[in-house]
């Protein structure tokens, strides 16, 4: 790890920060962006609000966000080849600014519509960040610590759904007196980004093959190293140029139409709908609202939801270790079984909780575990192996495809889940439990082990089918085991 290295780590681990905050940020000040939505209601026709007309425009702020980010994400993959992967996410504090100043003023103007426009812009700003952080970060690693770095996009994302639930506290930030400055907060990441990005290099992949800046590219190399022997590394990139040079442009609907892109996207993109149909973002968005049903009172109900964000730092940072030593394809069935065992459990403990008095705080303990192995697998595995299934050509347009499906996926829980809690109360996570199970065999199946492979050999493997990819994996990892005992 080298000086330029872990500076351009953290200068793409912002990005990460800004999606995980803006994730976060809009579950504490529930009830007092609704008394906000209310109050300006009167004041424009002296007429309150309905409830459900509350619920469904809360709903709307709340996906607006991930409608951003769905057009964010179809960009990502446009917007990291047209300005570059460095440069592409210096641009993208502008989006950001605009959106946290808009929220920000919000209050001022009486407008809740700003708070609408403010999310979808900053919805739009973080899709961006979910193409580009993962696809800078895969690129600037070596294939030993790929895994690593990969996890330390989710390590960012959940580092910032803690801090805006800290700050989301009714004591600090999260109040009806200042619930607009907790939103307009998103402004510093960015303002953060444009302090260090400049000091940071270019990706070296994308300079030598998309550019054809090889005396660019080496010198990105050696920069981030910290060594000049970076020739196996240069050749290693030529290869893969040469082997693209022999290939049409792939675009997106190059990708849908080619076989042998096919099994790689849908593994794609089935990885990601396993992250967000899991569950996981009922409990990011609405977790307070849990905890109330619960039994808890309000307040302790908020300070509980800083528990998830907790867990998911502490279990992400230890995922960084076990990313490049379990693998990924294990990691990922070991968080799915996890999460479909305890989300059988919180249905048990929320349904049952008027009659077992225990069952409140067993509610909570389940909740958390359920967060646990969600960050075990399902929260790191699908951004870091999307990256890892495409080799250069077609790495941006499939990066684009799974972002896309991914805030699409996102945009439905958010919208769909209080509809789904009203509807059918404490079994509202027993349709992700049925989910999990699919995604489950699924990975079993179809998803091959990447860890510690370069993108020619996970090329190779997908050429396999099923669990054939698993075993050729297997095999491959014993002989490298022999050679290097020999």
């Amino acid at each position: 790890m080298s000086l330029k290295l872990g500076l351009s780590v953290v200068g793409a681990v912002l990005g990460s920060f800004q999606f995980g905050f803006n994730t976060g940020v809009i579950n504490a000040p529930e009830e007092s962006i609704k008394e906000f939505l209310n109050e300006t209601e009167y004041h424009r026709t002296s007429h309150h609000m309905s409830k459900e007309k509350t619920t469904n425009l809360f709903a709307v702020i709340v996906s607006m966000f991930a409608a951003g980010g769905c057009l964010g994400g179809i960009l990502a993959g446009w917007w990291a080849e047209k300005f570059g992967r460095k440069m592409g996410l210096m641009l993208n504090v502008v989006p950001g600014i605009i959106g946290a100043v808009l929220m920000y003023f919000s209050v001022l103007a009486e407008s809740y519509e700003m708070i609408i426009v403010g999310r979808l812009i900053i919805g739009f700003n973080c899709g961006l960040y979910t193409g580009l952080t993962p696809l800078y970060l895969s690129e600037i690693s070596t294939p030993s610590i790929r895994g690593a770095l990969g996890v330390l996009h989710q390590l960012g994302v959940t580092f910032g759904i803690l801090v805006s639930q800290i700050l989301g506290f009714p004591e600090v930030l999260g109040n009806a007196d200042l619930w607009n400055l907790l939103l307009g907060l998103a402004i510093f990441p960015c303002l953060f980004q444009l302090v260090v990005l400049p000091f940071c290099p270019e990706s070296p992949r994308y300079l030598l093959i998309s550019k054809h800046k090889e005396a660019e590219a080496k010198l990105a190399l050696v920069a981030i190293r910290g060594t000049s022997d970076v020739d196996e590394d240069l050749d290693e990139m030529k290869q893969e140029s040469r082997a693209q040079s022999q290939e049409e442009k792939v675009t997106i609907l190059k990708l849908f139409t080619s076989q042998s892109y096919r099994r790689p996207l849908i593994i794609s993109m089935v990885m990601q709908l396993s992250q967000q149909l899991s569950g996981i973002n009922g409990v990011f968005y609405y977790s307070a609202n849990l905890f109330k049903s619960a039994g808890l009172s309000p307040s302790t109900a908020t300070h509980a939801t800083s528990g998830v964000g907790g867990v998911m730092v502490v279990m992400t940072f230890v995922t960084i270790f076990l990313m490049d030593r379990a693998g990924r394809r294990t990691l990922h069935l070991v968080g799915l079984g996890g999460m479909f065992i305890f989300s059988i459990l919180m249905t048990l403990t929320l349904s049952l909780s008027d009659k077992v008095d225990w069952f409140t705080g067993g509610s909570i303990a389940v909740s958390l575990l359920y967060v646990v192995f969600f960050a075990v697998g399902p929260g790191s595995v699908p951004w870091l192996i999307v990256a890892e299934l495409f080799s250069q050509g077609p790495r941006s347009a499939a990066m684009s495809v799974s972002v896309l499906v991914n805030w699409i996926a996102n945009f439905l829980v958010g919208f769909s889940f209080p509809h789904l809690k009203d509807g059918i109360n404490d079994f509202t996570f027993l349709p992700f439990t049925g989910l999990l199970l699919f995604f489950w065999i699924f990975t079993f199946i179809y998803v091959p082990e990447t860890k510690n492979k370069t993108f020619e050999e996970v090329g190779a493997m997908l050429k396999s089918n099923g669990v054939g990819a698993k075993k050729q994996a297997d095999n491959e990892e014993s002989h490298l085991v022999r050679n290097n005992k020999s």
